[in-house]
């Protein structure tokens, strides 16, 4: 369905986020050796580069919304209310920074679920990355225009829901994490841009738009 010129008019360039490990870190226990995503507001710890990419994608004009795969209440490892918590703890401490984020799109659903998980989130679902889904909200709740909206992820799914909603893909790319070493150049995925650490991955998104020369324009 075609949008009115006038709405059209109001579409912004745009950057989704995955949360964990592209925004924030994942927790480590060291007596287990367990890993498992933030679900409580002090495990909130953002990831290096994090604060200085964002505000440079925000100075450089973009809208910012997150997208999240979130499963742990249907596998019954924590609530939708910790998802909750913890989703707000975030966007306090980034809009403690002057950092907006437009909206957050989560998918709770799992294929399978797990022992104890809430049995209403086991589902086939369309918004759990890889699939479009949670993009193709994330873009029509924040009003992003597609063709100049970005996703910046960590991992194969990011970057094949990227594909699947047609933007384009960044991968924050630690080159400790040896298991994700099949996405270098993987054809299959094709991110067009991979880099080590956030910062430098909102630099190259803003680079590879002309935000930054733009950016520059407008100081002098």
């Amino acid at each position: 369905m075609s949008v009115p010129s006038n709405e059209s008019t109001a579409l912004r360039a745009g950057v989704i986020l995955d949360r964990d490990g592209t925004l924030i870190d994942v927790v480590r226990d060291e007596e287990t050796g367990t890993v498992s995503v933030a679900f409580h507001p002090d495990h909130v710890r953002l990831l290096p580069g994090v604060l200085d990419g964002l505000k440079l994608l925000s100075a450089a004009g973009y809208g910012l919304a997150i997208a999240s795969n979130q499963p742990g209440p249907a596998k019954g490892q924590f609530t939708r209310a910790a998802v909750e918590r913890t989703n707000r703890a975030l966007l306090d401490l980034l809009g403690a920074q002057g950092i907006e984020i437009a909206t957050v799109e989560v998918c709770l659903h799992h294929p399978q679920g797990g022992p104890g998980g809430d049995r209403t989130l086991i589902a086939e679902c369309r918004c759990r990355k890889p699939k479009p889904g949670l993009l193709l909200s994330a873009m029509e709740h924040a009003r992003f225009d597609p063709v100049r909206t970005w996703m910046i992820g960590d991992s194969s799914a990011d970057a094949l829901a990227a594909r699947a909603a047609q933007v384009r893909g960044a991968l924050v790319f630690p080159t400790n994490r040896c298991e994700i070493c099949p996405l270098r150049g993987g054809p299959e995925l094709g991110p067009e841009l991979v880099c080590a650490r956030f910062d430098q991955l909102a630099e190259a998104i803003c680079t590879a738009d002309g935000a930054l020369s733009e950016q520059e324009g407008r100081s002098l």
